[in-house]
Formats: structure tokens, sequence, C-alpha cells
């Protein structure tokens, strides 16, 4: 049995649950518990224990420890290759490691600024102001990113041949856009059809459900463009 260690409001833990979905694995799910005034802090002694970047998600696999959710899911692709979420072509192939890592680490860094908009409110203006200064310019950056993700979706249904871990990087990225008060995708017709193309597929539609249902448990309201 998959054990995967996962938190309420990680972006990288839902990344795997979706893989693990669409490829209808079983896997055994342990939440960490998590706050938005302390994080996750203190941490899962368990996550402690296998992980030494102290996060998740970790994944344990008949006794095979990973971390990381891109090592997890190129694992996962090799070790229960159906349906697959890499293409076998090389190029197609790396292409999907480009696009996933731009969903992580290029998407993600423009979205983090973002971040302060579902935690408690700080008493401290000057905090507050610099807060959403720093916010604006990365919505600006977003913008910018939604542009050329809109345009390399004209007349697609995935940004590969068929569904990819590049798809489901992207997609986790801006829905963490969207719920935080990112700009809308109403200006950029197929990114938004894409958006809601996956969100209708169960796996993704479950990770967008739990994160809802954790962000009225956990986090301050942020209204939605």
């Amino acid at each position: 049995m998959i054990t995967l260690y996962s938190g309420p409001l990680s972006l990288f833990s839902r990344k795997v649950e979706i893989a693990l979905r669409e490829k209808g694995l079983a896997f055994e799910r342990i939440m960490v518990p998590f706050n938005q005034v302390t994080g996750y802090d203190p941490r899962h002694p368990e996550v402690l224990a296998l992980n030494p970047k102290r996060q998740v998600p970790v994944m344990n696999d008949e006794g095979l420890v990973l971390y990381d959710s891109t090592v997890i899911l190129e694992y996962l692709d090799e070790a229960y290759p159906l349906p697959p979420l890499l293409p076998r072509n090389p190029a197609a192939r790396a292409r999907a490691r480009l696009d996933e890592l731009f969903a992580d680490e290029i998407l993600f860094a423009a979205l983090r600024p973002l971040m302060h908009r579902n935690e408690p409110p700080t008493t401290d203006r000057n905090k507050r102001v610099a807060q959403e200064t720093d916010a604006l310019i990365g919505e600006a950056d977003l913008e910018r990113h939604y542009c050329g993700l809109n345009e390399r979706l004209a007349g697609r249904d995935y940004f590969g041949e068929a569904l990819s871990v590049a798809d489901i990087g992207m997609f986790m990225s801006v829905f963490w856009a969207v719920r935080l008060g990112g700009p809308a995708l109403a200006r950029y017709p197929d990114l938004s059809a894409w958006f809601s193309r996956l969100g209708s597929r169960p796996a993704f539609a479950a990770a967008v459900e739990e994160v809802e249902e954790a962000d009225r448990r956990l986090s301050c309201p942020v209204k939605r463009r």
C-alpha cells in the first residue's frame, strides 16, 4: 500500500494526490496538521524522520520513501505506467518536464507574494502596504505568464498531446493563484477553458474541493476575481 504524507494546503502534495487518482492507485493518506499562524510547526515526527527537507509531500511505497513532488510523479509513472503521465517520446517528455518545472518554480514564484492574503492580517499598516505592493507585482508577473500560456493552449486540450505532469503542475499553480485573489482567467479564454476542462476531471475536482474545504476551516476569506 502506498502511504502519502500530505497537507491540507500543500500545493505540491495535491499534485501527487491528483497523479495517484488519475492512475487509479489506492493510497493511505496521512494529513499533517497545519494552521495559518504557525504553519506545519511543530513538524510531524514521521515527516521529520523521512524527509531531510522537513516538508510534505512524502510518499512511502512498500518501504521506498520518496519526497519532492517531481521525483514522486516520475517514480509513479515508471512504477505504474498506465495511464502514462509523461510522454514516451524523449523530446515531448523533456518538454513536459520543463512545463512542470515552469509551474513549480516560475508560476509559483509569481504567486508566492499573494500568500499573505489568506493569513491572519498583520496589524502593522506599513507591512500591509508592502505586502500588497509585492502582491501587485506578482499579479503583473502572473498576467504576463498567463498570456504566454493562453497562446500555447490555443486549439489544444492539454500542454502536450495528452494529459501529463505538465498539466497537473500548471493546474495547481493556476488554482493557487485563483484562490489567492490573483488575476481573473476570463481575459485568457484558452487558458480558462483548459482550467475548467481539467477541473471537471474527478481527480482534479477532488483536490479543488478539499482545498476549498480546508480554506473554509483554516484561512481568512479571499475575494476571487
